[in-house]
């Protein structure tokens, strides 16, 4: 299912709610409006930027959540628990940008021979998973495209997120997983829907 630009609104606005009102511990409501319209179990990511740098990125690969479910709880854990930052400040949160990537399940590629795979990927509509076993890593389809990488390049950088040699994607022992995103984006006080490959 494809949203449209009024549900990206209402996705960054949620993402935005949940945040503030963890400052002053306020419980947050949420209408019967967006459970209904985002009561679907979606994978879903939050990330944050701060003077165009990144500030925070938490989310859920696969579809444990209620789409809304899943935007209150990366939307909080980006904003206070990304591992990678220190807690966000309330003076800091007024000036961020969010974005919002609502995910389709990840699909294996099945492909083994290293030419068939990359030709199994594409740029600007992809991201991946690298999973053997006992590491694993993702990256969101934008990281690519923000980055300048070929297909090639993505499959290397996801092994490397993962902990991984960069040539570990061409072993048996390493799944590859595919997936696409629609991704919403404050871009000076407007949300816009990014231009990558629309969900079916």
């Amino acid at each position: 299912m494809a949203f449209t630009i009024e549900d990206g609104k209402s996705l960054i606005g949620l993402a935005r709610n949940s945040i503030e009102s963890s400052f002053d511990e306020k419980e947050l409501n949420v209408n019967d409006k967006l459970i209904t319209r985002f009561g679907e179990k979606r994978g879903a990511f939050v990330t944050l930027h701060l003077n165009n740098e990144l500030r925070g990125c938490i989310g859920f690969i696969e579809p444990r959540f209620r789409l809304y479910e899943a935007i209150i709880k990366a939307s909080r854990c980006a904003a206070f628990k990304d591992p990678r930052f220190s807690p966000l400040d309330y003076g800091e949160y007024k000036n961020i940008e969010v974005e919002v990537s609502v995910l389709t399940v990840p699909e294996e590629i099945m492909k083994r021979r290293p030419e068939e795979l990359i030709k199994e990927i594409k740029v600007n509509r992809d991201g991946l998973i690298v999973d053997n076993g006992c590491l694993s890593g993702c990256l969101l389809p934008q990281v690519a495209v923000e980055w300048g990488w070929n297909e090639k390049q993505l499959l290397e950088h996801t092994c490397m997120k993962a902990g991984l040699d960069k040539d570990a994607w061409q072993r048996d022992s390493c799944k590859v997983y595919r997936f696409s995103a629609q991704i919403f984006s404050e871009k000076d006080g407007k949300v816009i829907d990014t231009p990558l490959s629309p969900m079916s």
